[in-house]
Order: structure tokens, then sequence, then C-alpha cells
């Protein structure tokens, strides 16, 4: 009896432990409104890199220009990536004016403001031309690497191709971040200019509105279901159905770096996590010590199904 009871409250031990990590983590990503998935889907390597790098935001086209392994000059995919930067420029012009009229003496200030970034943009490229020019011919050399298949095979190749890869993405983070603060300048004259004809409700919709990329609303989501997974399994409120959804999730990032990839970053926590959360799944943990003692004895699905407890 001693030892069984010593195993529950072990498990139960287990479960707010991993709990709290989940939720704490997940608040925490909730609270920093900075905070952003980026950093992790730029590091990731293996089946699911590509996957997770293409749902990075980027500085105009900078995939379908610079950043891809076109053989076109580099002056012309420089020159394209300008004006792809200068578009998305007009576009969320476009969209403020859809927000507020304005004026014409208000439109052609904003209009002015846009031709005084796109001169900074040429400024701030011009002295680039011979390191885009080498940057882009490595780019086509990456690529070309990358379908030999040496660099499949040969964990040095491997291991090669992982570090040019970074080094490059490194090289390119650094020439979208100097590009998009001009952008950020200029967007920040068009808000103060705009912001005497709203209210402040208005003007935090607007904020909302222009900063809800795909990424940050996949970043939401991701949160707000760690925080939820997390309060859940203190509780230990549906804990079967919670505990295997953290599964899931270490599993995704496990999945970004696998460990038998040459330039993976250890997963060691994530695989001891999951570990204990498939033990909260299979044993009757939340039964026993958690609020799902209570709903399986007024929720008959959950009873039947056996999703409360066992």
């Amino acid at each position: 009896m001693r030892s069984t009871l010593l195993a529950v409250a072990a498990l139960a031990f287990l479960r707010i432990v991993v709990g709290l990590h989940f939720f704490l983590e997940g608040s925490s990503h909730l609270r920093d409104p900075e905070w952003s998935s980026a950093g992790f889907r730029k590091a990731a390597v293996g089946p699911l890199a590509e996957s997770l790098r293409a749902g990075l935001p980027q500085t105009g086209d900078w995939s379908g220009t610079l950043g891809g392994s076109s053989s076109r000059p580099a002056s012309e995919l420089s020159d394209a990536w300008k004006k792809s930067i200068v578009a998305a420029w007009k576009k969320r012009l476009e969209q403020r004016v859809q927000a507020v009229a304005l004026t014409a003496e208000q439109q052609a200030s904003a209009d002015s403001q846009l031709k005084i970034a796109t001169q900074e943009l040429d400024d701030f490229l011009a002295p680039l031309d011979e390191e885009l020019a080498d940057y882009s011919l490595q780019v086509q050399r990456l690529a070309t690497m990358d379908r030999e298949p040496t660099s499949a095979g040969i964990p040095y190749a491997r291991q090669r191709v992982a570090k040019k890869r970074r080094e490059l993405s490194a090289q390119a983070t650094g020439w979208m971040n100097d590009a998009a603060a001009i952008g950020e300048k200029l967007e920040g004259e068009w808000d103060r200019q705009i912001a005497s004809e709203l209210s402040p409700s208005e003007r935090l919709q607007l904020s909302n509105e222009f900063r809800q990329t795909s990424l940050w609303k996949i970043d939401r989501f991701v949160s707000w279901s760690l925080a939820t997974i997390g309060i859940c399994l203190v509780l230990g409120i549906l804990t079967k159905f919670n505990a295997m959804g953290g599964v899931f999730f270490l599993t995704s990032v496990i999945l970004a770096q696998p460990f038998w990839v040459v330039g993976a970053q250890p997963t060691y926590d994530q695989w001891v996590e999951m570990a204990a959360l498939l033990v909260i799944a299979a044993l009757p943990a939340g039964g026993w010590s958690g609020l799902d003692y209570f709903l399986s004895a007024w929720c008959p699905w959950c009873r039947n199904n056996n999703v409360c407890s066992n």
C-alpha cells in the first residue's frame, strides 16, 4: 500500500512539475511582445528544416532574389530585391490609407517620406555591390554542394554544408535587418501622421493588424497551447489528452534537431520530458491526484472513453 501511495504521489509530482514548465514557457512567450520562433526555425536541420524556414518573415522577396540559387547577375538580383522592398512599403501605405482617409497634404507628405526611404535604401545598397555579388555566388555554390551525393552520405561534407548555410544565413539576416530598419523608420513616420486621426483604441487595433503576420499568429497559437497544456497538467484536467499534446509538441522540436544530422543542437531535455509525458499519459495519475477524479464521476463520456482516468 505504501508503494502504491508513493507511486501516485511521484506521478502527481511529475505531472505538476512538467505542467509548470509548459505553463511558464507559454506564458513567458505571451508576455514578451518581442518573442518569436524565428531563431528556432532558422537553426532547424533535418527533414523539417525547409518547411520551418519557409515560414520565416523576410525583408522583401529575399528568397526569390538574392537568397535564391538563380544564375542571374547579382546586380539584377539586387535591383529586384530593392524593388520588392519598396513594393512592400507601398502596400503598407495603401493599408494605412484604407484604414484612415488621408488629406491631399497628408498623402503628399507620405509619398515624400517614401521617396526619402527609397533613397536611403539606394544609399545602403550602393557600397554592397561586391559583397552581394560574392554572396550570390556562394549561394549558387552551396546549392551545387547540397545536390552532390557526397553531401548526404559523408558526415564531413554534411557538416561543411551546414556550416556554410549558417554563415550565409547570418550574413543575409544582417542585410535584411538593416533594410528593415529603414522601413520601420518610414512606417513610424506614417503612424505618427495617422495617429492624430485615430482614438487610442483604434491606434492599438491598427498596430496589431500590421504586426499579425502568419508567423506571429502561429507563435501565439503555440504559446497559448503550451500555457493551456501546462495549466491543465498542473490541475489534472484531461491529463491523458494534454500529456499527448505535449508529446506531439516535443516531437516537433526533436524532429527540427534530429540527433542523426550533423550540426544538430542537443535535445536531451526534450527527450527526457517527452518520456515523462508518456508515463503520465499511460499511468493513472490524473484519476487519482487531479481534477479528473471529479470529472470522471459526473462525465460519462470521459469515463466511458477512458480520457480522464484509467
